[in-house]
Parts: C-alpha cells; structure tokens; sequence
C-alpha cells in the first residue's frame, strides 16, 4: 500500500488519542499564554470528541505561563526557579483550559505525574484507572508533569516522554505531538511525510536548535516516537499553530506534520510497562548466541547465555539485556538476583540446580516477562 494510503488510514482510523501540546504552542513570544490558541485547541479537541474519538492532552506551559506572569526574561536554568514558575504558571493554564472546554459543557481534569509515578506499578495501574473512569465521565483528562515538586533525578524534563508513556499505558491508536514546526524537516528544510520505522538514519535528520521557552526539541520528539511506535501505536508529529490542524488531520485526513508508522505488533500491558516506563536496576551481557535466540523472539534467556552481571538488582528487578558489543536487545524481570546470577552465569541447567537446589527456575528472564528491544 502507497504510504500516502498508509498515512491516512493510520490518522482517521484512530479511535483513542494522545495529544500533547507544546509550550511554544500554547504560549506568545513573551511567554504569557496565549488564551486564543488555548480556546481554540478546546474547540479542535470538542471535535474530534464529537466524531467519536477518545482524547487525552498532555500540555506543557506551566513554566512559560508562570515566567510570564512573574516578569522572568527567559527560563530559569536553576531547579528552583523552575519549580516557582511552574507553581505560579499551572493554575493559570488550567484555568484557561476550563474556561475553553467550559464552551462545550466538557470537564477538564488536572492530573500532575512524576517519573516515580510510572517507575511504581501500583501508581502506574492507578493512573491508568483514572485515566480510564475520566473517559466514561466524558471529562478531558489535562496531564502535565508536576515541575513544582520533582526533583532532578526525578524529573522527564519534557513532556514528549511523558506523552508516549500515557499512550502506552491507555493503549492509544495514535500519539500526536504538536509543536511550532511542520513536523520532521530533511536536511534541506522540507517536510517529512512519512516514516514507516525510526530508525539511525531517521535521527540524522536532527537538528540541533531547541525552542527558547520548551524543554526539549526534535530528538526528545523523536525519542518518544520511537517508544509509542515500538509498542505498536502510531504517532505524529505537526504544527499545533496550524489553523484546525487536529479536524484536518485526523478527521479530514490532510497531508499535515510527519505521520510515523507503528510496528504493527501488540504489546502485553506488562511488558510495555517494562519496555519503557519502569526503572532499570542491572545489565546482563549474553554471548552471540542467546543474542540470536532472544532477537528471533519468543524464548527466554537461560544463565548458560550470560557472559558477565552488572549492577545490584534483587529477583523480580527490571534488567536490560545487552549483545557482546554493547547493543541493548531486551529488557525483562529477573529471576535470579545479581549476586546469584553472578554464581550462574554460563551454567547449564542441570550445574545451576546443584548450586541453588532443585526447585530453583531454569530461566534467568522467563520469555512472558521479557521484551525484545531491538530494531
């Protein structure tokens, strides 16, 4: 099928959306919120409800709303700072956003989320539930990151991540990340139509400029494409400042932003979790041939296939697996801890029970607990 067919079946096909909104997107040159653009994404999203469609919106502003109103001449680079933006701008946008929505009798739900929020599975499953009971009340869920509170190594810095972790979380059939350009530029400056993987080649085509006001750039865009289209949900990439851009692309399906493929294959709820929400605590190296093993799919990873341990991990920890070279292949739930698999590691089954007794299990990662990451 022709990729411009593709592209369109992927955008008015989806029936659940993620959409996040940029900071440049929502704000004017100096910062304040711009409640025109604030109302009329409100009306966009009110549309697209009315075709049937499921939306969730991430949005960034907090910051850029909070520098305006406190007279700051750019972002803060120091944490506090941030934090004190972020607790004068949040109120404010939510504040514009309920009085957009307001128009069309639609509810807005202020949901504020750190990365410990997605690394806990309680918390993550509990989110999830919201998420779900804020649908069947028709009310539109407003997701940000709570920059008041998160500390440095607990923080995403951007809202892309944030936005490819919801979307794997609810299931979405499309994530769409709306920012200030036309969507993924060549090297010549012209647009992207449509990427069916990411890959190397697709990061080359990065440039390294970042938005004044937002965190992140093209490559955190492209980074949480890459998670969304791993677990098999499509995304894209488009100016928000576009007039109609949502009604047009998604409903009219017009030619607008980068449209990215997903890869086509469903992904357990757990094993996404494991994929790209949940905290890495230890590295395993296999040999080429549990490499193979693992890339081919559907086995699990057995002590023989590991060269060499690192980190301190307990047994049901999240651990990366790595090729000989270095490349990341999977990631699973450890059966063993560190320090048992640094006792096992190149045994087969049989010398494995001798040191850890009969009842102990065969596998180091079991293949329902593990997702290859791979390219």
């Amino acid at each position: 099928m022709p990729s411009t067919a593709v592209r369109e079946k992927i955008v008015r096909s989806a029936r659940k959306l993620v959409i996040k909104i940029g900071t440049n997107a929502l704000t004017d040159g100096h910062g304040q919120l711009d409640t025109r653009l604030i109302s009329h994404m409100a009306e966009q999203v009110h549309a697209l409800k009315r075709a049937g469609k499921e939306v969730m919106v991430v949005s960034s502003g907090a910051i850029g709303a909070g520098i305006g109103v406190l007279g700051l001449k750019g972002r803060p680079k120091e944490l506090p700072m941030l934090q004190a933006a972020a607790a004068v701008g949040q109120h404010k946008l939510m504040q514009f956003f309920e009085r957009g929505f307001s128009k069309f009798n639609l509810p807005v739900a202020q949901i504020l989320v750190t990365r410990s929020d997605f690394v806990d599975r309680r918390r993550y499953l509990n989110i999830e539930r919201t998420l779900s009971a804020l649908t069947k009340l028709d009310a539109v869920p407003i997701i940000n990151e709570n920059d008041t509170v998160a500390v440095d190594e607990n923080r995403f810095g951007d809202n892309d991540l944030i936005a490819a972790l919801v979307a794997n979380l609810v299931r979405a059939d499309l994530l769409v990340l709306l920012t200030v350009v036309a969507g993924l530029l060549d090297g010549s400056g012209s647009r992207v139509d449509f990427v069916d993987r990411v890959e190397d080649q697709t990061l080359s085509l990065l440039r390294s400029e970042k938005s004044s006001l937002g965190s992140g750039g093209m490559q955190s865009k492209l980074q949480a494409v890459k998670l969304a289209t791993d677990a098999g949900i499509d995304a894209v990439i488009a100016d928000g400042r576009s007039e109609n851009v949502l009604p047009r692309l998604i409903l009219a399906g017009e030619k607008l932003g980068t449209v990215f493929a997903g890869s086509g294959r469903k992904v357990p709820g757990r094993l996404r979790w494991i994929a790209g929400a949940a905290q890495v605590d230890g590295r395993l190296v296999v040999d080429d041939g549990a490499a193979r093993v693992l890339i081919s799919g559907g086995k699990s990873l057995l002590p023989i296939g590991i060269i060499s341990v690192h980190g301190s991990f307990e047994r049901g920890d999240v651990v990366v697996v790595q090729g000989p070279t270095g490349q990341e292949l999977a990631r699973g739930l450890a059966n063993y801890s560190a320090d048992e698999l640094l006792r096992v590691k190149g045994l087969r089954s049989e010398a494995v029970r001798k040191l850890l007794g009969p009842d102990c299990l065969e596998e180091a990662i079991h293949r329902d607990n593990l997702i290859v990451t791979a390219g």
